[in-house]
């Protein structure tokens, strides 16, 4: 059976063209339209979908309003954001991630543009994620919590992580769902980890620099976008850049980032298993691997194939803490995981493996 979406943009022009990009998947079908957060909520109220696709700049009530009522009324939906590629557009795609979206596609300004082949495959593969994953009434750690979790790792008041050994790196993929887990993962690093941390988030270009800058404000490590040559340094996370694929090089005694283009693979752009391969020639003793919710099965090859080189210890997130049981799912299947954890212990797990300077 199909899976029921409402249509959800001010534009006329343009929810024609995503309705018929959506209805010639027989996977979907529209079964409404709105033309903004009012209607839409009316219409919520009123009947079950399976997903929602959502603009966000519209009058009355815009997408970030409608995600508030959302929440606040308990309504039981899963919800795509459509979003333009700007840098106001970017923070406002990681702020609908916070209130409850589960992903967004990034929507071109030009209707003509989302006619492309190109557009129409990330729309439907997009929407094929979110109509499998769970719905936006899980939690999503709050700023203040993240901080809190900071303070209390730093002073000492859960377990004592151990003292570091060894010449580490922690390299996390995640996809669908991810901004909202790495929420729950990256601010529970404490300032004196002793790695550097390597992370591809299935992101298009313009949206991994939000994504930073959102994790940075509530973390004691740093959070940056990955620049060409960033030098690895131990409590210091390296996120992916949106549209390219980045792989950890060594010369001249010091890891670096270096970014390729190059065609998608498994369908993603940053793909986690390059990242994950360019490890193999690297001098670290040991790869901490880290995969969390996401759909298909980017991570699974690439740690298939680091573990032939290097010693390699996997984290994998549960099932019942997953948006999306897809990437860890495949991990488990190939029998490449070494522990598997609730979304909240992960942290803690990394932590005790890796260890922390004085």
């Amino acid at each position: 059976m199909a899976s029921r979406i409402l249509l959800v943009d001010d534009s006329a022009l343009m929810r024609s063209i995503l309705g018929d990009i959506i209805n010639k998947d027989t996977r979907f079908h529209v079964e409404d339209k709105a033309k903004d957060g009012v209607e839409a909520l009316d219409m919520l109220r009123k009947k079950q979908y399976d997903a929602v696709v959502l603009d966000i700049n519209m009058p009355r009530m815009d997408g970030l309003q409608l995600l508030d009522k959302i929440k606040q009324e308990k309504i039981r939906t899963r919800v795509m954001v459509s979003s333009t590629d700007t840098t106001d557009g970017s923070r406002t795609a990681i702020e609908a991630l916070d209130r409850g979206a589960l992903d967004f596609v990034h929507k071109p300004e030009r209707a003509s543009e989302c006619r492309s082949e190109d557009f129409g495959k990330e729309f439907l593969n997009t929407l094929a994620a979110v109509c499998a994953g769970r719905d936006s009434g899980d939690p999503v750690m709050s700023r203040a919590d993240a901080l809190r979790n900071v303070r209390r790792i730093a002073e000492g008041l859960g377990v004592k992580p151990p003292k570091a050994t060894g010449n580490k790196v922690i390299a996390i993929a995640s996809s669908t769902g991810g901004p909202r887990a790495l929420q729950s993962v990256v601010p529970r690093f404490p300032k004196n980890i002793s790695a550097p941390i390597v992370l591809v988030q299935h992101m298009p270009t313009g949206f991994t620099s939000s994504l930073a800058d959102r994790l940075n404000s509530m973390s004691q490590v740093t959070v940056k976008e990955a620049k060409e040559g960033d030098i690895l340094e131990d409590g210091t996370v390296y996120i992916a850049k949106g549209g390219t694929h980045m792989y950890v090089r060594y010369q001249n005694g010091k890891h670096y980032i270096h970014y390729k283009d190059g065609p998608t693979r498994e369908n993603v752009k940053p793909c986690a298993n390059y990242m994950y391969e360019s490890l193999m020639d690297s001098r670290y003793d040991e790869v901490v691997c880290v995969v969390l919710t996401g759909m298909g099965a980017d991570a699974m090859e690439g740690i298939s194939n680091l573990k032939k080189r290097k010693r390699v210890y996997v984290i994998t997130q549960n099932a019942d803490t997953c948006i999306v049981y897809g990437m860890p799912k495949a991990v488990e299947g190939a029998g490449l995981s070494n522990d598997v954890k609730p979304l909240e212990d992960i942290a803690e797990d990394v932590v005790m493996n890796v260890g922390v300077s004085d």
